[in-house]
């Protein structure tokens, strides 16, 4: 079964790299190729693990062009539901129970299907509406074999070309592979509901609709019903601007206080309220920032706004955005002709996300793959505006960031945590009970050594430099030793010295095994450290 999956995506890839090969001996230009539409249709055709790869693909903003990005985002989740035999099969598999006696009525037809699950609408014994997500029967094993089969080819495709190597395509990979296996498992997603939930519980303008810990499994997640006017409804016209400051403020709280964030607020998975609550669906994709990122993140803004190129490198640097190699300065100036193209756009057409794709565009995008959190808070970033846009059109997003940010901001970079003095108040308790040991060990030394001052540098990092240099002086004289063979065994074959194999000599042919057999090592050795 590998092995036919493994002939099929190759034969789709060798399609797709016809086509481009026919379009560059054409001369045909990137803004009339058909590539990006041919790669989204050929996901399609190989089904739901390569239509997750697409639109895993599509927020990768920093590695493709905005026509694949456009043409990657248009596959579509939606796919042809299984039975409901099956799905009774799988619940009742998942929550060991028949289905009559969890639920008092269960809507056979599903309200959605996707690649990896459908929805179905139920109500409990108790009465109350809910929704059941249910996996795909053998949705997990399906994208196991298909990632394998990926990789295996990208490997291959890296050892015959240099230049797709540097893309690091396989890492991509199985980068998008951890992800979709945590897609899979909805307990995963079931606690990232609840903790949005708890970090939320106090505010009357956000709803999460909450889960059932006893119905939940890892192919199986059942949690509250609940309804609201989607994004671009006309009904939502007066209440917009509302909305749209509601969302503000839920995002900085995420981004720069909770430091988790919901990473996919498309249109269908925000439902707004007719109480002024913002109702959100879906946290199978999140986004976890720590301090020091959130820090980093608020250096930028602030960057951003005082127009400072400079203070933006380096923020973008420290953050991730990019990786600066050369001069520094050709940097700097990348980034003021950025501020300087921003600075005659109109206010409502300044965009953070925006700004971060374009500023990690200003390196190589061979060398450097953006973290992942990254990836996930620009997507974010891009759906949020969409949203503030729709819901009110003349709202100036960065100057709302601003005002309302500072007080979100100003917590992380302005005075200790708690956790911080706790940890402070800990260490300096540790190290008043042990300091009196501490210098009578100490005194004791010093007095068995006279009394002679001793100086004790402590280098953390010295045993991995010792490693490191011994490891290269044994490369350096490994590749003397494999050349001296090799010139050995060429005089010894030149001049024929000693016996004879096939007539040559037996003397030159050991020389030119044991010089290659060195050559392998020394290259496997160096292929694994993936340095030079």
């Amino acid at each position: 079964m590998l092995v036919a999956r493994v002939f099929r995506v190759i034969g789709a890839a060798f399609h797709l790299l016809v086509v481009a090969a026919y379009e560059r001996v054409r001369g045909i230009a990137a803004d009339r190729s058909t590539l990006p539409n041919r790669l989204r249709a050929t996901f399609e055709r190989l089904g739901p693990t390569f239509i997750k790869i697409g639109q895993a693909l599509s927020l990768r903003r920093d590695l493709l062009s905005d026509r694949y990005i456009a043409a990657l985002s248009k596959l579509q989740a939606d796919a042809r539901p299984f039975p409901p035999a099956a799905a009774r099969s799988e619940i009742e598999t998942g929550l060991g129970k028949p289905v009559t006696d969890l639920f008092s009525s269960f809507d056979e037809l599903p309200l959605a299907a996707a690649s990896i699950a459908q929805v179905h609408r139920a109500q409990l014994p108790e009465g109350r509406d809910v929704i059941v997500k249910v996996r795909r029967p053998q949705i997990r094993s399906q994208i196991d074999r298909d990632m394998r089969a990926l990789i295996w080819l990208l490997r291959l495709l890296c050892a015959l070309s240099s230049r797709i190597a540097r893309f690091e395509p396989a890492r991509l990979a199985h980068e998008i592979w951890t992800n979709l296996r945590r897609e899979t498992d909805f307990r995963l997603e079931a606690r990232a509901v609840r903790r949005f939930a708890d970090a939320f519980a106090d505010w009357k303008t956000v709803h999460v609709p909450g889960v059932f810990d006893d119905l939940i499994t890892e192919t199986v997640l059942v949690q509250e019903f609940s309804t609201g006017r989607l994004l671009g409804d006309a009904g939502l016209a007066d209440a917009g601007p509302r909305y749209a400051a509601n969302l503000v403020d839920i995002y900085l709280h995420q981004i720069f206080v909770l430091g988790f964030f919901h990473g996919d607020p498309h249109p269908g998975n925000l439902f707004f309220m007719d109480d002024g609550a913002i109702c959100f669906h879906d946290f199978g994709l999140t986004g976890q920032l720590d301090q020091a990122t959130r820090r980093r993140l608020a250096l930028f803004v602030q960057a951003f706004v005082h127009q400072d190129a400079s203070w933006m490198l380096d923020a973008a640097t420290e953050l991730g955005l990019l990786r600066v190699s050369g001069e520094r300065q050709a940097f700097i100036r990348g980034i003021e002709e950025l501020l300087t193209e921003y600075a005659s756009l109109p206010m409502q057409q300044w965009s953070i996300a925006d700004l971060f794709l374009r500023v990690s565009r200003l390196g190589n995008r061979e060398s450097v793959l953006l973290p992942y959190y990254l990836i996930v808070l620009m997507r974010a970033l891009f759906l949020v505006e969409h949203a503030l846009h729709t819901l009110d059109p003349a709202m100036n997003v960065l100057d709302t960031l601003v005002e309302k940010g500072n007080a979100a901001i100003k917590a992380l970079v302005e005075g200790p945590s708690t956790a911080a003095l706790s940890r402070l108040s800990f260490e300096a308790g540790l190290a008043v009970h042990d300091l009196p040991g501490a210098v009578a060990a100490w005194l004791s030394e010093a007095r068995r050594d006279g009394f002679h001052p001793a100086l004790q540098i402590h280098l953390p990092q010295i045993e991995r430099t010792e490693a490191g240099l011994e490891r290269t002086g044994n490369r350096l004289a490994l590749a003397l030793v494999t050349l001296g063979l090799y010139i050995a065994s060429s005089l010894l074959m030149q001049h024929s010295i000693g016996p004879r194999i096939l007539g040559m000599p037996v003397l030159a042919l050991f020389g030119y095994f044991l010089a290659l057999w060195y050559t392998l090592r020394l290259s496997r050795a160096i292929a694994r450290s993936g340095r030079l």
